[in-house]
């Protein structure tokens, strides 16, 4: 397969993109997904195509202070401090069921706040999604009980 952690290469072949965003729409299609979920800034790559092809909502997870209006936030602890996550007061319906996508998953910290900042809204998170899995990522496919779908596992 094709080796990469740089997504650029991807989003050049026009071809290969939309192999890749057509495997996830594949799998998440006819789930009854409500909301796809994606993380800045990657996310928002995939996240909408994925979204508009099953019928369900694109809801943005941002970085503080990005989006205007009420938000709720979720913190988390990365190696070398904290991050933040925000999302919309009311993007999702309490029983929504969502799928949390980015391009890449290594120790699955901000997948992990993703999943708690959408749980606190009451949605249902299914399945996170992700483009690359790091090595290190491959002995737990599961992330606070939810399991992660990785198209393609780094040797990096």
């Amino acid at each position: 397969g094709i080796m990469f952690n740089d997504i650029t290469a991807l989003l050049l072949r026009p071809g290969v993109f939309k192999d890749a965003v057509d495997m996830f729409v594949e799998r998440y299609r006819g789930m009854g997904i409500a909301a796809v979920a994606g993380i800045e800034a990657r996310g928002f790559i995939f996240g909408p195509a994925i979204a508009l092809a099953i019928g369900a909502k694109f809801i943005p997870l941002r970085k503080p202070g990005k989006l205007p209006g009420e938000v709720i936030s979720e913190t988390y602890t990365l190696e070398y401090g904290t991050d933040c996550l925000e999302m919309h007061v009311g993007a999702v319906e309490p029983g929504d069921r969502v799928v949390v996508v980015d391009d890449l998953v290594a120790t699955g910290g901000t997948l992990s706040a993703a999943i708690k900042l959408l749980e606190r809204a009451a949605a249902d998170v299914v399945e996170c999604a992700c483009l690359i899995g790091l090595p290190k990522f491959k002995d737990f496919y599961k992330l606070d009980g939810k399991p992660v779908y990785i198209l393609v596992e780094s040797r990096k």
